[in-house]
């Protein structure tokens, strides 16, 4: 299956669950979160905030603050995303594809070596990953290389092995429920 072929059944796939199987296995997968060494390690998480049936970060998000570290959320512009630093996670409105992101334009994230959680549409355990196709992550981390990062996604979003290409940066860690 190519990366069209893939996008469309995951999304098909993500568009036929229910809010209630969202929030479900978003609720696990934040269990899996906290309890990894990943973020146990991380002074500070460079989130996303959930768009569509993706993955409900907020309340993962929310309790990383109640324990003591920082959060930023991308912002994007134009061909560039930044990460911006985020003490409520309310002050966000539609942005890039009507994503979620911040309303202010700062103060901007700075921590080389935070977090950083990675959005997709499929992962293998071995990290790679296919993402929805605007390359901004992989542009970041490129520039960015020290990142530790984590994907958390829903079981039908992994398969034994994925075809990438140079460019796609693999994720370190992957959770899924």
């Amino acid at each position: 299956m190519d990366k069209r072929q893939l996008r469309q059944t995951i999304r098909q796939q993500k568009r036929a669950m229910s809010e209630a199987d969202i929030c479900l296995r978003s609720q696990k997968l934040g269990q899996l979160f906290a309890a990894s060494q990943a973020y146990q390690n991380a002074r500070t998480i460079y989130g996303y905030l959930p768009y569509n049936q993706e993955v409900r970060t907020v309340p993962m998000l929310e309790r990383a603050l109640r324990d003591g570290k920082r959060v930023a959320v991308p912002k994007v512009y134009g061909e560039e995303m930044k990460f911006i630093y985020l003490d409520d996670l309310t002050q966000v409105a539609k942005g890039y594809a009507g994503i979620p992101e911040p309303i202010a334009d700062g103060p901007v994230a700075d921590d080389k070596t935070a977090l950083v959680l990675m959005p997709g549409l499929a992962f293998d355990p071995q990290g790679h990953r296919i993402g929805y196709g605007g390359g901004f992550y992989d542009k970041f981390l490129s520039s960015e290389p020290d990142h530790p990062t984590l994907a958390l996604c829903y079981d039908f979003q992994v398969f034994p092995v994925l075809e990438t290409e140079s460019h796609d940066i693999p994720v370190d860690t992957v959770l899924w429920a």
